[in-house]
């Protein structure tokens, strides 16, 4: 894997280091992402898109702005290259390329896992639609390096016999009126061995476009990354060095 420069801003609103231009390359690709860490931050929570979407999902990024408010660092990044992303456009099919999907989250995960400054911070995943079986897959392949899953209108039973492998706490919510994956929601959470939880979100549809669903969404997830991503002692500043 290889890092590209990338330049570092402090955002005053935020009180955060802002990594705007993160590029990661891995096997011949590159990855863009944005990486936010408000100072004092004890967690860091990826983002693992699904469905063709990107990192630029309204959705995910309303979410990760919650986040930050509780003192989240995320880090929202693409899974498919521009070029991948044109192909999945037109056949659908790499976004329900799981084993794809997940080597990707895994490899990004293990660079952040390591590098100096975000190494200190406790890993989460937020995986929304496919994206979430992904990042199902691969926190069960890193047990011990992801400490909490959120999953938002997933399909985490695309993570197939993984499931019974996940040891990192995981909340699935489902909002109430989408029935069909309501069902594989259901059926996913009784084949995950590890803490769990299935939230049900009333009135809610696919896309939690629905008046107060996606605040939610997000209450549910800062609450649930808040208690299983904390720490006794706070990570220190960022360095802002680039990627």
């Amino acid at each position: 894997m290889q890092y590209s420069p990338a330049h570092a801003r402090s955002d005053p609103s935020t009180s955060a280091v802002v990594d705007s231009a993160v590029r990661i390359a891995i096997d011949g690709i590159r990855l863009d992402g944005d990486l936010m860490i408000p100072a004092g931050a004890t967690g860091l929570v990826l983002f693992a898109h699904g469905s063709g979407s990107s990192r630029l999902s309204p959705r995910n990024r309303y979410v990760a702005g919650e986040l930050r408010r509780a003192g989240l660092g995320t880090l929202l990044f693409d899974l498919l290259t521009p070029t991948e992303e044109q192909e999945d456009a037109l056949t659908a099919a790499l976004r329900f390329d799981i084993p794809l999907l997940a080597t990707r989250l895994g490899a990004v995960t293990d660079v952040v896992a390591h590098r100096p400054d975000t190494r200190n911070l406790r890993i989460g995943y937020f995986g929304a639609s496919t994206g979430a079986a992904a990042a199902l897959v691969a926190a069960a392949e890193r047990p011990g390096t992801v400490g909490a899953i959120v999953s938002r209108g997933g399909r985490p039973d695309l993570a197939g016999s993984f499931l019974r492998r996940v040891t990192a706490p995981t909340l699935l919510i489902v909002g109430g009126d989408d029935e069909h994956v309501l069902e594989l929601n259901r059926d996913a959470y009784r084949a995950l061995s590890g803490p769990k939880r299935l939230e049900v979100v009333p009135a809610a549809t696919h896309l939690f476009e629905e008046p107060g669903t996606l605040e939610r969404v997000a209450w549910l997830a800062r609450e649930w990354f808040e208690e299983n991503l904390a720490v006794e002692h706070a990570r220190p500043a960022p360095s802002g060095e680039p990627w």
